[in-house]
């Protein structure tokens, strides 16, 4: 069984958060972030004419944001904070209970719905606005990856 870590919010009632689960989640992060990284680094022209860049692209931007609810999903089971209604609520979560600040979390959220309109409507995506993604809104998932390392995985 993996190391697990107690912490506690509010009261003496103790949460778990399994800092194992949480590093294998940012470890594959990490690996999608620095994918992403290099296909942002495509001249936009050239990644546009790149069916296969567009796609991976797709892909890794969806499989980052699917670590993020992991994470924020664990960790409110673990903190026993209410379950989230949806996918982008989930951000709207941790953001009331104050693990992450209220800009961070509306923008986390929109990077939720940017996520279900990767999965269910990934015909109508713009290619230019998942190129705009990579190039300005990746900072939004290291700042949060950032904010629950420093909480859950200290070192």
């Amino acid at each position: 069984m993996g190391a697990r870590a107690s912490f506690s919010v509010s009261g003496d009632d103790p949460k778990m958060v399994s800092t194992e689960k949480l590093s294998l989640k940012f470890i594959q992060l990490e690996e999608y972030l620095e994918l992403l990284n290099a296909i942002g680094k495509t001249p936009e022209k050239e990644f546009l004419d790149d069916k296969i860049l567009i796609g991976s692209a797709k892909y890794y931007l969806q499989v980052s944001i699917e670590c993020c609810l992991d994470v924020a999903n664990h960790v409110i089971a673990s903190e026993k904070f209410r379950a989230p209604k949806d996918y982008a609520d989930t951000f709207a979560v941790l953001g009331e209970a104050g693990l992450i600040e209220r800009g961070l979390s509306q923008n986390l959220k929109q990077m939720a719905k940017f996520r279900n309109r990767l999965v269910h409507l990934y015909a109508e995506i713009e290619n230019k606005s998942v190129y705009a993604f990579i190039k300005e809104e990746l900072k939004d998932i290291r700042a949060f990856r950032t904010i629950i390392m420093e909480r859950y995985l200290k070192f």
